[in-house]
């Protein structure tokens, strides 16, 4: 079959993707993924052909310079970038033969209605208004039983950067309207199934969830076959104790943030890789031997090589670090950051999350100090990764694809 993988958004929702993409190819169907530009490697690492989005994700979305800043700017610049992730999936659709839908991609199941092809819904977060936790998009406190249902329910009806999309695809397609919100209604009375790239390992079944809607299990990626580690990074490596990496993730992090590792690593305390060009000034500015900087390094293969992770939360992240049976440090910036940050803390594999409104260096330092030596949290990682062992998450999504393919 002729696969399709909506998967905009940032390195965290198509690196899951090229798990289930290569899983795909190898039980023999083709396989397209709508993602960024900068994430083909990624992608024809996977075995999979890239439908590029022309549009980067980020406050500059609009493509003008000098942007302005703020809320009302950032969502703009969403808008534009959701518009031509769309156009970038209308354009790869001819020829699918089934379509994968993320959650800032809900017309996925327009083209496919369109098209007259099965969809499914391949979420990375849990969507349904559920007792157990409160919707991503206010995730900052869990709001207890009553309050997360409630606020659950009350955000399925706000509007989102994607509903113009959603309704400039069903006219295109010649489809009648239907809203995004009525057409999430409607494939839950018909009881699709929703699954979740998650391992109930992290997230156990809420209780109120209907049936439905599915845990798999983690997408994990392919292990890159050509990759070698650059020889400074061994060599660090083996120089002393295991490091601490520092993982930012791919938006541009806080200012505050970046100041605070600075500050954190200052006293050379914590031998420390830091990843990511945003934090290359830091291993610039400080040039110490306890400090070095890499790029595109596999958490698959680095992490289990640490002694713990400072890290947005971003799901990915989140799931990596428990993998690799390390400790983690909570830095949640937004979203559903500081959802997974507290999970990471209920599993006992987490010091307490550093809100990014309130992150400095000598905070920061502490929670390294804890994280590197603490055996309870170093268990509690153990545990879960543990516990993960022997699942097969994409199983679920490539047994679908089995039954539609009849």
């Amino acid at each position: 079959m002729k696969v399709l993988i909506l998967s905009p958004g940032t390195r965290g929702d198509v690196v899951p993707a090229t798990g289930l993409g290569a899983a795909f190819v190898a039980d023999g169907h083709e396989v397209t993924v709508v993602a960024g530009e900068e994430y083909e490697p990624l992608v024809t690492g996977a075995g999979c052909t890239l439908a590029p989005i022309g549009a980067p994700l980020g406050p500059q979305a609009d493509g003008s310079a000098g942007a302005p800043e703020g809320v009302r700017a950032h969502l703009a610049a969403l808008r534009v970038y959701m518009d031509r992730a769309a156009t970038a999936a209308l354009r790869a659709a001819p020829g699918a033969e089934a379509v994968l839908a993320n959650g800032i991609a809900p017309y996925g199941h327009d083209i496919a209605e369109g098209i007259g092809v099965p969809s499914v819904d391949a979420l990375l977060q849990p969507w349904q208004p559920s007792a157990a936790y409160p919707p991503v998009i206010f995730s900052r406190r869990d709001l207890g039983r009553a309050g997360n249902r409630l606020a659950g329910r009350i955000a399925r009806r706000v509007p989102t950067p994607y509903d113009p999309a959603c309704a400039r695809i069903r006219s295109e397609l010649g489809l009648p309207p239907e809203a995004r919100r009525a057409g999430q209604r409607r494939r839950d009375a018909e009881g699709r199934t929703v699954h979740h790239g998650i391992s109930p390992a992290v997230l156990p079944r809420p209780a109120d969830w209907p049936a439905h809607l599915t845990l798999d299990g983690f997408w994990w990626p392919p292990e890159p076959e050509d990759w070698n580690a650059p020889a400074s990074l061994c060599e660090f490596l083996d120089a002393g104790p295991a490091p601490v990496v520092i993982t930012l993730g791919s938006v541009p992090p806080n200012s505050a943030a970046v100041r605070a590792v600075e500050e954190a690593l200052r006293s050379g305390k914590a031998r420390a890789i830091v990843q990511g060009a945003q934090l290359r000034p830091v291993a610039d500015r400080l040039d110490s031997p306890h400090v070095i900087h890499v790029g595109d390094v596999p958490h698959g293969w680095l992490l289990p090589r640490a002694a713990a992770v400072v890290h947005q939360a971003g799901a990915g992240i989140a799931a990596a670090a428990l993998r690799a049976a390390i400790p983690s440090v909570p830095l949640p910036m937004h979203t559903d950051q500081p959802f997974w940050a507290r999970r990471l803390v209920a599993l006992g594999a987490a010091t307490d999350p550093i809100p990014i409104g309130k992150v400095d260096g000598s905070l920061l330092e502490a929670a390294i100090a804890q994280a590197r030596s603490s055996r309870p949290l170093r268990g509690g990682a153990r545990a879960v990764q543990q516990a993960m062992q022997g699942e097969d998450g994409t199983r679920s999504l490539r047994d679908w694809l089995r039954r539609v393919a009849v």
